[in-house]
């Protein structure tokens, strides 16, 4: 490896345990204090998104496994966050729908989320946020991309 790349690997190294890696923990942490993980939250705010959406509709919008959302509703189950309900024309067909307790977490958590979001964007800039997404883009699906072919 050449010695700017050494470099800048050190650089990175340094970076991700400084930062990167407490990165997760920061953006969830609004969730904490109800009992919910990130991913959680996002059901429950695509629940309060959608009129109509089933367990299924989230694990295909999500590209991941029907248990493994299963496994996430299930907690919110237990946190009386959601219900859910037979459709009524295809009653096994379930439709997941917010409680009361459920709306009101998932607004306060919007709310804490969208004003740590605005800080950022205040505090960097716009351009600098949109600019960091782009490469995190490139990053993944370049990532995705290799790992596929």
């Amino acid at each position: 490896m050449a010695k700017t790349n050494k470099a800048l690997l050190d650089e990175a190294v340094g970076v991700y345990l400084s930062s990167l890696k407490y990165l997760n923990e920061f953006i969830s942490e609004p969730t904490t204090k109800y009992g919910l993980s990130f991913e959680q939250y996002l059901i429950l705010h695509s629940i309060s998104d959608r009129k109509d959406i089933s367990l299924m509709d989230i694990a295909k919008e999500r590209n991941v496994t029907r248990s493994a959302i299963s496994r996430q509703i299930k907690v919110l189950l237990q946190h009386d966050y959601i219900y859910q309900r037979p459709s009524q024309s295809d009653r096994r067909r379930l439709f997941l729908h917010l409680t009361p307790d459920g709306q009101k977490v998932e607004k306060r958590v919007y709310s804490a989320i969208t004003k740590r979001f605005d800080h950022w964007i205040n505090t960097f800039g716009e351009d600098k946020v949109r600019e960091t997404i782009e490469l995190i883009k490139k990053f993944h699906n370049r990532e995705m991309h290799e790992e596929n072919n």
